[in-house]
């Protein structure tokens, strides 16, 4: 995307229609939304499913640029094998007046493409001890014990196919090199929810594209941030604002959905800023002796999804790790536990970073938090088995050349 001029920027509501795709590098082009790329060889009347694995994850960085040596193969799981990665990032660039007004500053969203690009192909000979010895505690993604590691793949091959920001809001999404041919319709739409309504310090960036026969979507949200009683009220309407004004471009010859819940696979993650409503002295007694189920039972968003409201329809797995905010970056303690600070606002711990799906066809089978200490947020990742379908013709077809 290139620079924007303020003047540009203020009078135009960057809702939904977008349909450009940025972070190719000048050796890879941008996929073709037309059936040149993925020609009709083969009748669509014979349908069979086959699953992949969907890794997705969000993190607020807080306005950090990563550094050159920030080690990601923790984070992103390398030693096990996925098909699909979905990265979303909130405040990629600190949320300042400039940032918000002036024009798009890319180097962060650059470098987080880069580091993505070289941990998801690094080589098998990759060893996360002697990386993670070559940088300090604030840089280093910790792992997540799951049981025994995997042996890598004796070769790695992952291509970026979208790349979208809108001010701090980043989405980048990898597939394995052989599925990348069968990625169709590839398409992006931002919304702004933030100030006078409609700049891009909140909202959404959605990304769709097409996989075999069936359609997925991604959004990626930065809702209303607040700790006060009713400031929830504000996050529901970025929602209902996301959901009513993300429009995708039709295709050529074929009709594609439009709207976020019109796609067959839908992710919704982001830091949703949803808090937990507690006093601040009972929240932290119960985060003390991990009691998570008693705590749950005032989370914000648990509530609305519960009731019916602008989440209806929307599930997320259960949550068994630690509030993911906020912390003091480089430290695993939350803010307003040492009373010996001056000056330092008392933040109440919440899951403010969260993963929903809506509909058939996901299985969620993971979702935990990593402890990096990047920022004051924990990053927050699940892992999906996605059912698509693909044609059996299709199928005997490619069975041939192998």
């Amino acid at each position: 995307m290139c620079p924007t001029p303020v003047s540009t920027k203020l009078p135009h509501r960057p809702s939904g229609g977008s349909s450009s795709i940025a972070g190719f590098s000048s050796s890879e082009k941008p996929l073709e939304t037309c059936e040149a790329i993925f020609p009709k060889m083969v009748s669509d009347d014979h349908e069979g499913i086959q699953k992949y694995k969907v890794f997705v994850s969000t993190w607020n960085v807080g306005g950090v640029v990563p550094e050159d040596d920030l080690v990601l193969e923790e984070w992103l799981d390398t030693e096990n094998t996925y098909d699909i990665y979905v990265l979303g990032f909130q405040e990629t660039v600190p949320l300042s007046a400039r940032n918000v007004l002036g024009p798009e500053r890319r180097r962060p969203s650059s470098r987080w493409n880069s580091l993505i690009r070289s941990a998801l192909n690094r080589s098998s000979s990759y060893d996360p001890k002697e990386f993670s010895s070559k940088v300090g505690e604030r840089q280093k993604v910790h792992p997540v014990k799951d049981g025994s590691p995997r042996e890598f793949a004796a070769a790695r091959d992952f291509r970026c196919v979208a790349s979208k920001q809108m001010v701090g809001i980043f989405v980048s999404v990898w597939v394995r090199g052989d599925l990348r041919r069968h990625i169709r319709y590839p398409g992006v739409s931002c919304v702004g929810c933030g100030i006078m309504g409609f700049l891009g310090n909140k909202g959404s960036v959605s990304v769709r594209f097409q996989l075999h026969g069936t359609s997925f979507c991604f959004v990626c949200c930065h809702l209303a941030s607040g700790g006060k009683a009713g400031d929830e009220v504000h996050r529901n309407s970025d929602a209902v604002e996301i959901f009513s004004r993300t429009s995708f471009a039709q295709g050529p010859s074929i009709d594609l959905p439009r709207n976020i819940l019109d796609h067959d696979r839908v992710i919704l993650l982001g830091d949703l800023n949803y808090r937990i409503s507690l006093s601040d002295a009972r929240t932290r007694s119960l985060v003390e002796i991990k009691e998570w189920s008693t705590l749950l039972e005032s989370d914000q968003l648990r509530v609305e999804v519960s009731r019916g409201g602008v989440f209806d329809g929307w599930t997320e797995g259960n949550i068994n790790f630690s509030p993911t905010y906020k912390y003091h970056p480089n430290s695993d303690e939350y803010y307003g536990c040492d009373q010996g600070r001056k000056g330092e606002k008392r933040r109440v711990p919440a899951w403010c970073d969260r993963i929903l799906w809506r509909g058939d066809g996901l299985k969620q089978i993971r979702y935990d938090r990593c402890e990096c200490r990047l920022s004051d947020h924990r990053p927050v990742r699940a892992i999906f088995i996605a059912e698509v379908e693909v044609s059996e013709d299709l199928n005997s077809l490619e069975s041939f050349f192998l």
